[in-house]
Protein backbone atom coordinates (compact mmCIF):
# COMPACT_ATOMS: atom_id res chain seq x y z
CA UNK A 1 0.00 0.00 0.00
CA UNK A 2 2.83 2.42 0.88
CA UNK A 3 4.57 1.71 -2.44
CA UNK A 4 1.36 2.26 -4.40
CA UNK A 5 0.72 5.52 -2.55
CA UNK A 6 4.27 6.75 -3.25
CA UNK A 7 3.91 5.94 -6.93
CA UNK A 8 0.52 7.68 -7.06
CA UNK A 9 1.89 10.83 -5.42
CA UNK A 10 4.76 11.10 -7.89
CA UNK A 11 2.34 10.46 -10.73
CA UNK A 12 0.13 13.25 -9.42
CA UNK A 13 3.12 15.57 -9.32
CA UNK A 14 4.08 14.94 -12.93
CA UNK A 15 0.49 15.16 -14.18
CA UNK A 16 -0.66 18.16 -12.12
CA UNK A 17 2.30 20.38 -11.17
CA UNK A 18 3.47 20.72 -14.77
CA UNK A 19 0.11 22.29 -15.64
CA UNK A 20 0.38 25.02 -13.01
CA UNK A 21 1.56 28.53 -13.89
CA UNK A 22 5.21 28.83 -12.92
CA UNK A 23 4.67 31.37 -10.08
CA UNK A 24 1.98 29.13 -8.59
CA UNK A 25 4.25 26.07 -8.76
CA UNK A 26 7.07 28.04 -7.14
CA UNK A 27 4.81 29.19 -4.28
CA UNK A 28 3.54 25.65 -3.81
CA UNK A 29 7.10 24.37 -3.55
CA UNK A 30 8.05 26.99 -0.96
CA UNK A 31 4.92 26.24 1.06
CA UNK A 32 5.63 22.49 1.12
CA UNK A 33 9.28 23.16 1.99
CA UNK A 34 8.45 25.51 4.84
CA UNK A 35 5.84 23.12 6.23
CA UNK A 36 8.30 20.22 6.18
CA UNK A 37 11.01 22.39 7.74
CA UNK A 38 8.74 23.48 10.60
CA UNK A 39 7.81 19.86 11.36
CA UNK A 40 11.52 19.07 11.99
CA UNK A 41 11.25 15.57 10.59
CA UNK A 42 14.12 13.12 10.13
CA UNK A 43 15.07 14.42 6.70
CA UNK A 44 15.29 18.02 7.89
CA UNK A 45 17.32 17.04 10.96
CA UNK A 46 19.69 14.99 8.80
CA UNK A 47 20.09 17.87 6.35
CA UNK A 48 20.90 20.20 9.22
CA UNK A 49 23.41 17.74 10.69
CA UNK A 50 25.10 17.42 7.29
CA UNK A 51 25.22 21.19 6.87
CA UNK A 52 26.84 21.51 10.29
CA UNK A 53 29.89 19.75 8.82
CA UNK A 54 29.90 21.94 5.73
CA UNK A 55 29.62 25.17 7.76
CA UNK A 56 31.29 24.18 11.07
CA UNK A 57 31.33 27.72 12.47
CA UNK A 58 27.61 28.28 11.92
CA UNK A 59 25.49 29.20 14.92
CA UNK A 60 22.28 27.21 15.56
CA UNK A 61 20.35 30.14 14.09
CA UNK A 62 22.50 30.10 10.94
CA UNK A 63 22.07 26.34 10.58
CA UNK A 64 18.33 26.72 10.88
CA UNK A 65 18.40 29.38 8.14
CA UNK A 66 20.49 27.13 5.92
CA UNK A 67 18.29 24.09 6.43
CA UNK A 68 15.19 26.14 5.63
CA UNK A 69 16.83 27.48 2.47
CA UNK A 70 17.99 23.93 1.73
CA UNK A 71 14.46 22.57 1.91
CA UNK A 72 13.25 25.35 -0.39
CA UNK A 73 16.02 24.50 -2.84
CA UNK A 74 15.15 20.81 -2.62
CA UNK A 75 11.47 21.47 -3.35
CA UNK A 76 12.48 23.79 -6.17
CA UNK A 77 14.32 20.83 -7.66
CA UNK A 78 11.14 18.74 -7.48
CA UNK A 79 8.85 21.46 -8.83
CA UNK A 80 11.22 22.02 -11.74
CA UNK A 81 11.55 18.30 -12.37
CA UNK A 82 7.78 17.81 -12.44
CA UNK A 83 7.51 20.69 -14.93
CA UNK A 84 10.55 20.01 -17.13
CA UNK A 85 8.68 17.79 -19.63
CA UNK A 86 6.41 20.75 -20.44
CA UNK A 87 9.19 23.35 -20.74
CA UNK A 88 9.97 24.69 -24.19
CA UNK A 89 13.50 24.25 -25.59
CA UNK A 90 13.99 28.00 -25.19
CA UNK A 91 13.01 27.86 -21.51
CA UNK A 92 15.56 25.10 -20.90
CA UNK A 93 18.30 26.83 -22.88
CA UNK A 94 17.79 30.16 -21.14
CA UNK A 95 17.50 28.67 -17.66
CA UNK A 96 21.09 27.45 -17.29
CA UNK A 97 24.48 29.15 -17.49
CA UNK A 98 27.68 27.11 -17.21
CA UNK A 99 31.23 28.39 -16.68
CA UNK A 100 34.33 26.74 -18.15
CA UNK A 101 32.26 24.63 -20.53
CA UNK A 102 35.31 24.32 -22.77
CA UNK A 103 36.59 21.45 -20.64
CA UNK A 104 33.60 19.45 -21.89
CA UNK A 105 33.27 20.68 -25.46
CA UNK A 106 37.00 20.57 -26.23
CA UNK A 107 37.23 17.00 -24.99
CA UNK A 108 34.28 15.85 -27.08
CA UNK A 109 35.63 17.68 -30.13
CA UNK A 110 38.90 15.78 -29.72
CA UNK A 111 36.97 12.50 -29.85
CA UNK A 112 37.46 11.68 -26.20
CA UNK A 113 34.83 10.09 -24.02
CA UNK A 114 33.76 12.33 -21.15
CA UNK A 115 32.63 11.37 -17.66
CA UNK A 116 30.81 14.18 -15.85
CA UNK A 117 30.56 13.55 -12.09
CA UNK A 118 28.22 15.68 -9.97
CA UNK A 119 27.11 15.94 -6.35
CA UNK A 120 23.45 16.26 -5.30
CA UNK A 121 23.70 20.01 -5.88
CA UNK A 122 21.19 22.17 -7.73
CA UNK A 123 19.11 20.38 -10.36
CA UNK A 124 21.10 17.73 -12.22
CA UNK A 125 18.06 16.78 -14.33
CA UNK A 126 17.75 20.34 -15.61
CA UNK A 127 21.49 20.34 -16.35
CA UNK A 128 21.03 17.12 -18.31
CA UNK A 129 18.10 18.56 -20.27
CA UNK A 130 20.25 21.63 -21.03
CA UNK A 131 23.04 19.41 -22.38
CA UNK A 132 20.70 17.53 -24.71
CA UNK A 133 18.78 20.67 -25.76
CA UNK A 134 21.30 23.53 -25.83
CA UNK A 135 24.40 21.55 -26.76
CA UNK A 136 22.53 18.82 -28.68
CA UNK A 137 24.72 16.17 -27.02
CA UNK A 138 23.14 12.85 -26.01
CA UNK A 139 24.46 11.14 -22.90
CA UNK A 140 24.09 8.06 -20.73
CA UNK A 141 23.38 8.00 -17.03
CA UNK A 142 22.55 5.53 -14.26
CA UNK A 143 19.46 5.56 -12.05
CA UNK A 144 18.95 3.97 -8.65
CA UNK A 145 16.32 1.21 -8.74
CA UNK A 146 13.40 2.59 -6.76
CA UNK A 147 10.50 0.77 -5.18
CA UNK A 148 7.88 0.18 -6.39
CA UNK A 149 9.11 -0.80 -9.84
CA UNK A 150 6.41 1.40 -11.37
CA UNK A 151 8.02 4.44 -9.72
CA UNK A 152 11.42 3.49 -11.17
CA UNK A 153 9.74 3.16 -14.57
CA UNK A 154 8.30 6.67 -14.17
CA UNK A 155 11.76 8.12 -13.51
CA UNK A 156 13.28 6.26 -16.45
CA UNK A 157 10.52 7.44 -18.81
CA UNK A 158 10.88 11.01 -17.49
CA UNK A 159 14.64 11.14 -18.03
CA UNK A 160 14.49 9.37 -21.38
CA UNK A 161 11.91 11.99 -22.40
CA UNK A 162 14.59 14.61 -21.69
CA UNK A 163 16.98 12.88 -24.08
CA UNK A 164 19.00 10.71 -21.69
CA UNK A 165 19.86 7.04 -21.98
CA UNK A 166 19.15 5.58 -18.52
CA UNK A 167 20.71 2.39 -17.16
CA UNK A 168 19.70 0.69 -13.88
CA UNK A 169 22.21 0.95 -11.03
CA UNK A 170 21.73 -2.72 -10.14
CA UNK A 171 20.48 -5.82 -11.89
CA UNK A 172 22.36 -5.22 -15.12
CA UNK A 173 25.74 -4.56 -16.71
CA UNK A 174 25.80 -0.79 -16.41
CA UNK A 175 29.59 -0.52 -16.08
CA UNK A 176 30.22 -2.39 -19.34
CA UNK A 177 27.65 -0.33 -21.23
CA UNK A 178 29.11 2.91 -19.87
CA UNK A 179 32.60 1.81 -20.90
CA UNK A 180 31.40 1.10 -24.45
CA UNK A 181 29.76 4.52 -24.71
CA UNK A 182 32.95 6.21 -23.52
CA UNK A 183 35.22 4.28 -25.90
CA UNK A 184 32.96 5.46 -28.72
CA UNK A 185 33.61 9.08 -27.67
CA UNK A 186 30.31 9.51 -25.83
CA UNK A 187 29.26 11.42 -22.73
CA UNK A 188 28.39 9.78 -19.41
CA UNK A 189 26.91 11.77 -16.49
CA UNK A 190 26.90 10.32 -12.95
CA UNK A 191 25.76 11.72 -9.60
CA UNK A 192 28.66 10.61 -7.45
CA UNK A 193 28.71 12.05 -3.93
CA UNK A 194 26.90 9.20 -2.15
CA UNK A 195 27.86 5.53 -2.27
CA UNK A 196 24.83 3.30 -2.91
CA UNK A 197 26.74 0.01 -2.73
CA UNK A 198 28.39 0.37 0.72
CA UNK A 199 31.62 -0.74 -0.98
CA UNK A 200 32.75 2.66 -2.20
CA UNK A 201 36.03 4.49 -1.85
CA UNK A 202 36.81 6.13 1.47
CA UNK A 203 37.55 9.85 1.16
CA UNK A 204 38.03 12.82 3.42
CA UNK A 205 35.07 15.14 2.97
CA UNK A 206 34.92 18.34 4.99
CA UNK A 207 37.52 16.83 7.32
CA UNK A 208 35.76 13.53 8.04
CA UNK A 209 35.66 10.10 6.42
CA UNK A 210 32.91 9.31 3.93
CA UNK A 211 32.48 6.83 1.09
CA UNK A 212 31.92 7.80 -2.53
CA UNK A 213 31.52 5.58 -5.59
CA UNK A 214 34.71 4.58 -7.35
CA UNK A 215 32.96 3.98 -10.68
CA UNK A 216 33.80 7.33 -12.31
CA UNK A 217 37.52 6.94 -11.58
CA UNK A 218 37.55 3.30 -12.68
CA UNK A 219 35.78 4.15 -15.94
CA UNK A 220 38.32 6.89 -16.66
CA UNK A 221 41.21 4.50 -16.09
CA UNK A 222 39.71 1.71 -18.18
CA UNK A 223 38.59 3.80 -21.15
CA UNK A 224 40.91 6.81 -21.27
CA UNK A 225 37.94 9.15 -20.94
CA UNK A 226 38.26 12.55 -19.29
CA UNK A 227 36.82 12.77 -15.78
CA UNK A 228 35.23 16.18 -15.15
CA UNK A 229 33.71 17.28 -11.83
CA UNK A 230 30.73 19.62 -12.25
CA UNK A 231 29.02 21.68 -9.55
CA UNK A 232 25.64 23.44 -9.84
CA UNK A 233 23.81 26.12 -7.86
CA UNK A 234 20.77 28.35 -8.06
CA UNK A 235 21.13 32.08 -8.68
CA UNK A 236 17.72 33.71 -8.68
CA UNK A 237 15.71 32.37 -11.63
CA UNK A 238 18.80 30.81 -13.21
CA UNK A 239 20.74 27.67 -12.43
CA UNK A 240 24.47 28.15 -12.82
CA UNK A 241 27.22 25.60 -13.06
CA UNK A 242 30.95 25.15 -13.32
CA UNK A 243 32.91 22.48 -15.17
CA UNK A 244 36.05 21.88 -13.13
CA UNK A 245 39.39 20.91 -14.73
CA UNK A 246 39.87 17.21 -15.52
CA UNK A 247 40.88 14.79 -12.78
CA UNK A 248 44.06 13.18 -14.06
CA UNK A 249 44.85 9.48 -13.78
CA UNK A 250 47.97 9.12 -11.56
CA UNK A 251 51.02 7.86 -13.43
CA UNK A 252 51.95 5.33 -10.75
CA UNK A 253 50.17 3.06 -8.31
CA UNK A 254 47.82 0.12 -8.41
CA UNK A 255 44.36 0.45 -9.87
CA UNK A 256 42.90 0.70 -6.38
CA UNK A 257 45.43 3.37 -5.38
CA UNK A 258 44.69 5.39 -8.52
CA UNK A 259 40.96 5.07 -7.90
CA UNK A 260 41.42 6.33 -4.36
CA UNK A 261 43.44 9.39 -5.45
CA UNK A 262 40.98 10.27 -8.22
CA UNK A 263 37.89 9.84 -6.05
CA UNK A 264 39.46 12.08 -3.42
CA UNK A 265 40.03 14.70 -6.12
CA UNK A 266 36.35 14.47 -7.04
CA UNK A 267 35.36 14.86 -3.38
CA UNK A 268 37.56 17.95 -3.11
CA UNK A 269 35.96 19.52 -6.19
CA UNK A 270 32.48 18.71 -4.88
CA UNK A 271 33.39 20.25 -1.52
CA UNK A 272 34.32 23.57 -3.13
CA UNK A 273 30.92 23.84 -4.82
CA UNK A 274 29.00 22.71 -1.74
CA UNK A 275 30.90 25.10 0.55
CA UNK A 276 30.10 28.00 -1.78
CA UNK A 277 26.40 27.07 -2.03
CA UNK A 278 25.51 24.85 0.95
CA UNK A 279 21.79 25.66 0.71
CA UNK A 280 21.65 23.95 -2.70
CA UNK A 281 23.13 20.63 -1.52
CA UNK A 282 20.21 18.20 -1.31
CA UNK A 283 21.68 15.63 1.05
CA UNK A 284 18.91 14.47 3.36
CA UNK A 285 20.56 11.07 3.96
CA UNK A 286 23.46 9.83 6.03
CA UNK A 287 26.79 10.28 4.29
CA UNK A 288 29.73 10.29 6.73
CA UNK A 289 30.98 7.01 8.15
CA UNK A 290 30.56 8.29 11.69
CA UNK A 291 26.84 8.51 11.02
CA UNK A 292 26.64 5.11 9.36
CA UNK A 293 28.50 3.17 12.03
CA UNK A 294 26.90 2.38 15.43
CA UNK A 295 28.43 4.14 18.43
CA UNK A 296 30.91 2.26 20.59
CA UNK A 297 28.39 1.72 23.40
CA UNK A 298 26.15 -0.28 21.06
CA UNK A 299 23.19 2.11 21.28
CA UNK A 300 21.18 3.06 18.23
CA UNK A 301 22.97 5.53 15.98
CA UNK A 302 20.88 8.66 15.58
CA UNK A 303 17.78 8.83 13.48
CA UNK A 304 16.95 6.63 10.53
CA UNK A 305 18.29 7.67 7.15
Amino acid sequence: MKDRLTDALYGLGWSTVKKLPEPVAARLGRTIADTAWKRRGKGVLRLEANLARVVPDATPERLAELSRAGMRSYLRYWMESFRLPSWSPERIKDGVDVKDLHHLTDGLAAGKGIIVALPHLGNWDLAGAWVTTKLDIPFTTVAERLKPETLYDRFVAYREGLGMEVLPHTGGSAFGTLARRLRAGGLVCLVADRDLSATGVEVKFFGESARMPGGPAMLAQQTGALLLPVTLWYDGPLMRGRVHPPVDVPETGTRAEKTSVMTQALADAFATGIADHPEDWHMLQRLWLADLEPPADGSAAGEAA
